[in-house]
């Protein structure tokens, strides 16, 4: 029995589960020796620690610095040593390539190659590649293989410098390797198989010509003639990552006995989403960067947890142009996936990496405040809010690390008594904002304000659950979660919400 399928009279369980993409971090000295999670001001995060259970969270295993791929598979439940076949097919799904049984699919950069020495110089091209990427993927799309007529190669822009690329075929390998070298300044990488078979030997061959014929295509368009005139970088090579195959498992309602949805613009989650038979949402305006509109992805969860009595977002369909609406009974599990975290860990930003923590405090009082009018004054839903995150991508090291997240699950009701009563919740503003553009000369402030915060903030105490008051990863580690693995997190999810105190 589903929780949709609850005895009649009974309030409906519904839980947002909020996954901030490379959430957490090391300490750091410009910022006294804290995270960035600790140096922001997050007192809704803060609240959902206050209210909940809280501890550390491995997403896979301890010591592993896992992708988001394997871990997004690991706290839905699915064991990444069983099912994850690469992360192309999660990609070129979420960039909304059909994709059927035999297809091989590709996670991909538009890149920079020195063609006299066949150095790739740039793995991306240009972070902000939101205009020219669809109309470079528009001319490779369809592109002809000359050796090998029979089959079709389907390409489609995703976000940022990333595209997925879909090969359609007899007789085609999951199982080689790619073009990446995976730094810059390195030689683009000949296509192998991983195994002996034919198959893969084969399809090497394939995608090593069709890396050929899109690096023709690249540098004879006009575009990058264009880019380079304007002393940009161009974009004359595509490097293929990651050639993976569509997973075939339970879907995560058949898993969970949850109805889910998920926002998640970030393509590669979209795509690992539908492969679950997770429903997309839209939401207008969430981007997968630093341009989303944070509000955007707040008010699509708690619409789609509110329906029937209001109308759910539209959903994604791949393959597709248009949409389809969202299921008009609404949905029991929310994802809302948060990307902006993890690009200003990679791209080893500290001050943004500590002001975008702060704008997605903001959204999250949003989201609360949405939900608490609708358990308040329907009264046929009780709301749970979950924060955490998939790894570390510290600031320090610009890449995914192997440092456990902090994990916190409060009911709505007492995240409200946390943040002091009804009042302050509903006078939350539900106006849109966008993340903060920030400088460099603001570091000594955040760890003055980071200090300032520990000590006022030493005289709150907990409302419900553990001793915890704050959202990070030292405090976490007092929760009395303790230290668990990514693939127990649905099981203490399901547990939680169904805990009457």
């Amino acid at each position: 029995m589903t929780n949709a399928e609850n005895v009649t009279g009974a309030k409906k369980k519904r839980v947002a589960f909020i996954l901030v993409d490379g959430l957490a971090d090391v300490s750091i000295p410009s910022l006294g020796f804290r995270t960035p999670v600790q140096a922001a001001s997050t007192p809704n995060f803060d609240a959902v620690a206050r209210a909940g259970v809280n501890g550390l969270m491995d997403p896979v295993e301890p010591g592993l610095a896992c992708g988001s791929d394997t871990a997004h598979l690991s706290l839905m439940g699915y064991n990444p040593l069983i099912y994850y076949k690469g992360r192309g097919a999660f990609e070129s799904l979420g960039a909304g390539l059909a994709m059927s049984p035999g297809d091989i699919a590709f996670k991909s950069n538009f890149a920079t190659i020195d063609d006299a020495s066949g150095l790739v110089t740039s793995r991306r091209a240009d972070r902000h590649f939101e205009e020219e990427g669809p109309i470079l993927c528009a001319a490779l799309n369809g592109l002809k293989l000359p050796s090998y007529p029979k089959y079709q190669v389907c390409v489609r822009y995703a976000t940022e410098h990333r595209c997925g690329v879909v090969v359609k075929g007899p007789g085609l390998s999951g199982n080689i390797s790619g073009t990446d070298p995976l730094k810059d300044n390195r030689l683009l990488q000949t296509v192998v198989g991983l195994d002996d078979s034919e198959e893969a030997k084969h399809t090497a061959a394939v995608v090593n010509e069709l890396s050929n014929e899109m690096r023709k295509i690249l540098t004879a368009h006009p575009l990058n003639a264009e880019r380079k005139a304007q002393g940009k970088s161009i974009a004359n090579v595509v490097l293929l990552r990651g050639c993976g195959i569509r997973i075939e498992v339970p879907t995560f309602e058949e898993q969970h006995g949850l109805l889910p949805c998920m926002v998640a613009p970030t393509k590669i989650i979209a795509g690992l989403g539908l492969s679950l038979g997770i429903d997309i949402l839209d939401a207008p305006g969430a981007t997968g960067d630093y341009r989303t509109l944070l509000t955007s992805k707040a008010t699509a969860i708690a619409s789609a947890l509110a329906a029937p009595s209001k109308s759910p977002p539209s959903i994604f369909i791949p393959g597709e142009e248009g949409s389809e609406p969202g299921r008009s009974q609404g949905y029991d599990f929310g994802f809302l996936h948060i990307k902006a975290i993890d690009d200003a860990g990679h791209d080893k930003a500290v001050e943004l990496k500590v002001r975008a923590f702060e704008a997605v405090d903001v959204m999250v009082g949003q989201l609360a405040r949405l939900l608490w009018e609708e358990e308040a004054n329907n009264g046929k839903f009780e709301y749970s809010l979950c924060i955490t995150g998939d790894h570390s991508t510290p600031v320090e090291y610009g890449d995914h690390s192997f440092e456990p997240v902090p994990f916190t699950i409060c009911h709505l009701k007492d995240f409200v008594a946390a943040k002091g009563g009804e009042s302050a919740v509903l006078s939350t503003s539900l106006s849109p904002f966008n993340l903060p553009i920030v400088g460099s000369s603001a570091l000594a402030a955040l760890a003055e304000s980071a200090s300032a915060r520990a000590t006022r903030d030493s005289c709150d105490s907990p409302v419900a659950g553990d001793s915890v008051i704050h959202f990070d990863e030292i405090a976490a580690a007092r929760g009395c979660l303790g230290r668990f693995q990514g693939s127990e997190m649905m099981g203490i999810i399901k547990k939680y919400i169904h805990l009457t105190n």
